[in-house]
């Protein structure tokens, strides 16, 4: 596959990570998610996870 393919999934995984522990959420957990399910990890966030 394309190498920017692989940076733009890597550099989502941060952001989700940033975005969980802005909500009081574990940032690794998120990050190691986020590589796995990519969009739909930040769509989860989102729309579905409230600040603790």
């Amino acid at each position: 596959m394309d190498e920017k393919f692989y940076v733009g999934w890597g550099t989502l995984a941060l952001i989700n990570a940033g975005l969980a522990q802005g909500k009081n959420r574990s940032g690794l957990n998120w990050f190691i998610l986020s590589l796995f399910l990519g969009p739909i990890a930040t769509f989860i966030l989102v729309a579905f996870m409230d600040k603790r």
